[in-house]
């Protein structure tokens, strides 16, 4: 199982489970109706396309509405410390949710109850929680982008808003600078993919590869673009590729289907999405054996 644990900025929204399902616009989980707009539901929605692809199963989700009190986070991180050594996931994959450190804690130490523990991934809030914790080690894989890769460099900051350094002193150029920091300081999972112009992936302190091709500029302008390759990442490693090739795919493919869907600034996440079936059926079995290549070149060398 793929579960995928996340917020929306809906106040009315309970706690929902349920296995994901993308029709049209609307993302249904259960008897749940989210917009496919971005966050959560762009990274839900993208791992729909990518498993149904595949043809495995989809998405379980568990998601909550939070309007910043709290309450669905809460919700959300109670749900997993109790149940996650019975959910069992294969892939466990954390989003949007109020960083509170003290129940990620407990959440990693409830996933180690399973009996395997599921392979680890944390985005965007969740991720911030995981390094806060001090437990960014625990975990598999982030996905953060530029800024959020800052605050993981900066050992001090145990939130963005608190990052030592401006933002803005902070330029692409410098990502493995940053890298080289988040691994020091124990703040980075075993592998990162960051997100950007151009794309870095990391394993154990090391940068493995850099993508910057096919160019779609227009990408960075529309709204979950980067929740989209955290959500097949997760759909990818589910099926059974190993996370660096996972990555190589998913960031790939993020920048094709921008391509095939003549992506301007007034794109929708959605037509993104709806080109992923395509964008797999014409490149996925290319770029999986470009990877074992590159893998095993990689273990010669």
């Amino acid at each position: 199982m793929l579960l995928v644990c996340g917020t929306a900025p809906l106040k009315t929204l309970p706690l929902t489970e349920g296995d994901a399902r993308l029709d049209g616009d609307l993302l249904r989980i259960g008897s749940a109706e989210v917009p496919c707009t971005q966050g959560t539901a762009a990274l839900v929605s993208a791992a729909c396309k990518t498993l149904e692809y595949l043809d495995q199963p989809p998405p379980r989700v568990l998601l909550a509405g939070d309007d910043g009190s709290g309450k669905g986070s809460r919700q959300l991180y109670e749900r997993l410390i109790a149940d996650l050594p019975r959910l069992a996931p294969r892939v466990l994959l954390l989003h949007y949710m109020l960083p509170i450190m003290g129940l990620m804690r407990r959440v990693s130490e409830s996933a180690s109850k399973a009996p395997r523990r599921p392979f680890m991934i944390a985005d965007a809030a969740a991720m911030y929680a995981a390094k806060a914790a001090g437990i960014a080690r625990e975990f598999d894989l982030f996905t953060p982008d530029l800024s959020e890769l800052a605050f993981l460099a900066d050992p001090q900051a145990t939130h963005p808003a608190y990052v030592s350094r401006h933002l803005f002193e902070w330029d692409s150029s410098r990502i493995p600078e940053m890298v080289a920091a988040a691994y020091a300081s124990g703040s980075a999972a075993r592998t990162l993919v960051v997100k950007g112009a151009t794309d870095h992936i990391a394993q154990d302190g090391r940068i493995l590869d850099t993508l910057s091709e096919p160019d779609v500029p227009a990408l960075e302008a529309i709204g979950g673009t980067g929740d989209t390759i955290s959500g097949m990442v997760g759909a990818l490693v589910h099926a059974g590729y190993g996370e660096v090739t996972a990555a190589r795919i998913a960031v790939r493919a993020n920048r094709t289907a921008g391509l095939y869907a003549g992506a301007t600034p007034a794109t929708r996440i959605r037509q993104v999405i709806e080109a992923l079936p395509r964008v797999f059926a014409d490149h996925l079995d290319e770029w999986a054996r470009q990877a074992q290549v590159e893998r095993a070149e990689r273990s010669a060398s």
